[in-house]
């Protein structure tokens, strides 16, 4: 049996730090912002290369109040792409904005840059990269394009904590850059949990009033805000974890590169990451025409293995009032129907790669995908990059 993600290992590794740390917040008494969130902003902003992190209850949440503090609203347009998890665009509508979808480059997975300017309109207020499965999107040229046309920069990093582009940190380029510490990430919680980091003092300031009542001091209410606080508990096991993030990241980082020489003799797409780019594997997933089938051999063999995502953002029902349609993100399209997520975590051992690989490979599932057929799509949609601007 090897699971797509085994967090009862990561915890017997490190359960006598956890439980000394969450039995100090219930004998603390003290449960809600508090020391242990302190600390732990203080430590993920200086991990992120930033000058301020704001602790909140969830990823959602830091999306939402990113785009409240950057004064995105009603009327507004967010530009982001449809291959994420549904909260990037929820968190757009929640603020009253439209979210306007662009297409993914076919190499990395990640929002085109020469999609973007054809999607700007005098609504657009910002750009929303998602970094995909830990690799972060092209950002010298999304902020180039955002300077330009005085545009604020919001990263979903969500699956990216470490991740680097050039150098520079996930969530430090951008002007607020937005994390997730659900439990399966590659830094997560025993629940949920949320930071927004900036290098702005004003936004940061915005935040930290919006997350908690928009209160400058106790019943003291100088805006409306919500209650978006991360408790002590999970601040408490987050700052437990923080000390085994890069060991963590290097392990799946080494787990990556023996898939990819398990894998180097198959001619289809598995992940690209570009030379300046530390890609940081939240998710490792290849590309196969016959999906379906290999998920189904792998599950079989007691090998768990997912999909991320299968049915895009502007594909769901729940989203159907956009007006997208089938056909108008071509490239995000394919790599829905194609994408396989394999098992990686750092207490996956090298052996379990070689099982994996082995297993669809005795199945004859290790078809080639055609990536070719992306980049004709993708050079046909370059003039259509906005497949909701119709419903406008």
């Amino acid at each position: 049996m090897i699971p797509f993600l085994d967090l009862k290992a990561q915890y017997r590794q490190i359960k006598p730090d956890i439980d000394a740390a969450v039995a100090r917040v219930v004998s603390s008494g003290h449960f809600v912002l508090g020391p242990e969130v302190t600390a732990f902003e203080r430590r993920f902003a200086e991990y992120c290369r930033t000058s301020h992190c704001l602790a909140v209850n969830s990823g959602t949440s830091a999306l939402h109040l990113a785009l409240l503090a950057a004064g995105v609203g009603p009327g507004d347009e967010v530009i982001t792409v449809s291959m994420t998890f549904v909260a990037t665009t929820a968190a757009i509508l929640y603020s009253g904005a439209k979210p306007v979808f662009v297409d993914v480059d076919p190499v990395t997975w990640t929002m085109d840059p020469g999609l973007i300017e054809a999607a700007i309109t005098p609504r657009t207020k910002a750009i929303l990269p998602v970094h995909l499965h830990g690799l972060m999107a092209e950002m010298d040229s999304i902020m180039s394009i955002a300077r330009r046309y005085g545009l604020v920069v919001i990263e979903d990093a969500a699956q990216a904590h470490g991740a680097e582009y050039r150098g520079r940190r996930a969530g430090s380029i951008g002007d607020l850059g937005c994390f997730s510490f659900y439990p399966g990430k590659n830094l997560g919680a025993f629940g949920e949990g949320g930071a927004v980091v900036t290098d702005q003092p004003e936004f940061a300031r915005r935040v930290s009033l919006l997350r908690d009542w928009g209160q400058e001091a106790k019943y003291d209410h100088v805006i409306a805000g919500y209650n978006y606080r991360m408790d002590e508990i999970q601040s408490a096991v987050l700052n437990v974890k923080l000390d085994y993030i890069e060991r963590w990241t290097e392990a799946r980082r080494s787990l990556a590169e023996r898939y990819n020489e398990l894998l180097s003799e198959l001619p289809f797409a598995r992940p690209q990451p570009p030379r300046h780019a530390r890609h940081v594997y939240h998710v490792y997933s290849v590309r196969l025409q016959r999906r379906d089938e290999a998920l189904a051999i792998l599950r079989d063999a007691g090998i768990g293995a997912g999909i991320h995502y299968p049915i895009p953002v502007h594909l769901q029902k729940a989203y159907a009032e956009l007006g997208c349609r089938a056909g108008d993100l071509p490239v995000t399209e394919n790599l829905a129907n194609e994408f396989l997520s394999l098992p990686i975590y750092p207490e996956l051992l090298p052996d379990g790669a070689v099982a994996v690989v082995s297993t669809l490979r005795n199945a004859g599932a290790l078809r080639p995908t055609q990536a070719v057929s992306d980049r004709s799509l993708h050079s046909q949609n370059v003039l259509t990059s906005s497949c909701n601007r119709r419903a406008s």
